[in-house]
């Protein structure tokens, strides 16, 4: 592996830089190359493993104490054809011994498990980098599936990168002799095999591996030591070949996170621990009303596990039906959830308005993926922001929080539940399936650093009329956050009316009066306007006059690209929004500061859109939806061509 020595500000960038040979040292007959960074790609069929075999890779390197970042990418097909383009599967892996902050712009490794995984990555993978081939796979008709016409391991077309080529099928079946296997059940085993070669060469703990797979096939034995043998195999292949000469260290990320424990963690996962909190911080049981789909469905897998915390979980038949459920466990007190992506938003609208209408908490998280339809259920966009802030019928305002992270699901989540009960409002929550399947190291919160969510339930009349009744008015509003009382259903002489209709001020009861309908309208709005949210925060250390402003997952790729282009010397300032209705009420006064604002999106220019129209300041989008998030380098680029345009 090439090794390029870099300087300290490039090194603190988090990005893809070339790697960083910091020393060498032999271990016996082998040397022992010391990185500050790897990004491994491992890629193969989509019944190959290669989700498992990163996510085990990333495991025993969170466990090791590196900074890392992930990016699962998989076809939306259950089972694509084995052996094409369609077909392949990857896992993404970027991990330092120092902060970084994305799953890197290109593979310094690409571990190939067939001739259509090496097609599908090889434009991804520099010069000089390390190629590892499944030769076995490499089959005449297996590579003209792909459009091979001779063989990339013979015809030159390789002779830019170190190609590694390993019989991983062959290697895997004859070290499973013993266990009495077919070859077709050996052969299943062989992303073990890889995953043990790459451990080697990355000197990952192992420990963890071994007691994954003796778990996970627990009730069968037989097969659990199979697959711990072929790992084994795979360790001890690199440890005595020749073609592998060097090995790597990279050093764990003693300096990137404060004290604490830490655990790596996926956004999904994270969301459903939000929320888990936020149902123990409020004192509440926690509902959720859900129907599956992509990529949002983890979130009712976990959640599901955890009725000891008073959670409960709910498939319902259809959309329509989960919020509808959802809806009505709030009006009986619970903080209510209800999960989806983009085409499961529009068929909950209708339930939206009504929840926007009857004023009750309620959390509508949106793992967005890419559309318009069914769309890439499996690749990632942004594009849902319009949707969310405006797709419902009438005059239905609801508050829109976005997580920037994966790790940040956990407090986006907090937050959002915070508003909801709170200001007795739907929110929508943003994340994408860019944070819903990534993954990064989480530091465990302290119980005693979580929000008091505990909220006030009415309790008895709130309002005296002209003759001294006392009675309960449902629409009575709070006079600082204008949310109304919540009243549990079954409470003595808190009996009152709920729809969609619209209701009288005060009373509830249903009204058609014009004068009444414009009040209720300017209120719901005015309560969603005085939502108390943090102030933005600007990152600009040189005074800038070019602010690039994010929202959601472009975090990461925004921050590497801005500390590339200030490594460079280039003077660049940096916001980032998670809540986007409303906006912090200090947006407008940060934008005027500068002559150029740069608005990179996973759409065709969402935030871009609110901002010209509510500041009239002119926000320059910079637009991709090609499934996949934005890379550090291309946006270093266009961000650099706006500092100089």
């Amino acid at each position: 592996m090439t090794s390029q020595v870099s300087s300290p500000a490039e090194q603190a960038d988090g990005a893809e830089e070339p790697l960083v040979g910091e020393q060498r040292r032999p271990a016996g007959d082998k040397e022992v190359r010391r990185l500050d960074r790897v990004i491994i790609r491992f890629a193969g069929d989509s019944g190959d493993g290669m989700q498992l075999t990163g996510d085990r890779f990333t495991s025993e390197t969170a466990s090791f104490g590196n900074d890392l970042s992930t990016l699962p990418n998989f076809p939306a097909e259950i089972r694509a054809p084995a052996g094409t383009l369609p077909g392949v599967s990857s896992f993404q892996l970027h991990f330092a011994d120092h902060d970084i902050l994305t799953p890197g712009d290109a593979p310094n490794v690409l571990v190939a498990m067939n001739p259509a995984a090496l097609k599908a990555n090889l434009a991804d993978v520099p010069r000089g980098a390390d190629i590892i081939v499944n030769t076995d796979e490499f089959a005449k008709r297996a590579m003209a599936k792909v459009g091979y016409d001779t063989s990339p391991l013979e015809d030159g077309s390789l002779a830019a990168y170190n190609v590694h080529p390993v019989p991983l099928t062959t290697l895997t079946v004859e070290a499973l002799k013993e266990f009495g296997l077919s070859r077709k059940e050996a052969e299943r085993s062989k992303n073990m095999f890889a995953l043990g070669l790459l451990s080697w060469m990355y000197h990952r703990p192992t420990e963890g591996t071994e007691k994954f797979l003796r778990a996970k096939f627990a009730k069968k034995p037989a097969i659990a030591e199979a697959n711990v043998a072929a790992f084994r195999a795979g360790w001890n292949f690199g440890e005595t070949t020749e073609d592998f000469a060097v090995s790597y260290e990279v050093a764990p990320a003693t300096t990137a996170f404060p004290a604490g424990t830490y655990r790596n963690i996926s956004g999904n996962l994270a969301l459903s621990y939000g929320l888990i909190a936020a149902g123990q911080q409020a004192d509440l049981p926690l509902y959720l009303g859900s129907y599956p789909i992509t990529p949002a469905s983890d979130i009712l897998h976990e959640l599901s596990r955890h009725k000891n915390f008073g959670v409960r979980t709910f498939q319902a038949e259809d959309e329509i039906a989960g919020i509808g459920a959802a809806l009505g466990a709030a009006f009986g007190g619970s903080l209510a959830v209800t999960t989806t992506s983009g085409p499961g938003v529009a068929l909950k609208s209708e339930a939206i308005g009504l929840a926007v209408s009857l004023e009750l908490p309620l959390l509508v998280v949106d793992i967005q993926r890419g559309g318009p339809s069914t769309g890439l259920p499996t690749k990632t966009e942004q594009a849902d922001l319009l949707q969310a802030m405006y797709g419902r019928n009438g005059e239905a305002p609801v508050p829109i929080v976005a997580p920037k992270t994966p790790a940040d699901c956990f407090d986006a989540a907090m937050d959002a539940a915070r508003i909801a009960l709170t200001y007795r409002t739907p929110v929508f929550l943003l994340s994408d399936g860019y944070l819903a399947n990534g993954s990064e190291p989480w530091r465990i919160p302290e119980t005693d650093e979580l929000p008091d969510l505990r909220v006030q339930f009415a309790a008895g009349p709130n309002h005296t009329l002209a003759d001294g009744t006392e009675v309960f008015w449902p629409y009575k509003r709070d006079p600082q956050t204008l949310a109304r009382p919540w009243a549990v259903p079954g409470t003595p002489g808190l009996e009152h009316r709920i729809g969609g209709i619209e209701k009288q001020d005060g009373t509830g009861n249903i009204s058609y009066d014009p004068a009444n309908h414009d009040f209720m309208v300017r209120v719901r709005q005015a309560k969603i306007d005085g939502i108390e949210v943090p102030a933005l925060t600007v990152d600009d250390p040189d005074g800038a006059r070019t602010l690039v402003l994010g929202w959601g997952s472009t975090y990461g790729p925004i921050t590497a690209a801005v500390r590339r282009l200030r490594a460079q010397g280039e003077p660049i300032a940096q916001a980032h929004l998670r809540h986007i209705n409303p906006f912090p009420k200090n947006l407008g006064e940060i934008l005027a500061r500068y002559d150029k604002v740069v608005v990179p999106e996973m759409n065709l220019g969402q935030l871009a859109t609110l901002i010209r129209a509510k500041y009239l300041v002119d926000a320059q989008p910079y637009n991709q939806v090609n499934g996949m998030p934005f890379k550090a380098e291309q946006l270093a680029t266009v961000l650099k061509e706006a500092i100089h345009a």
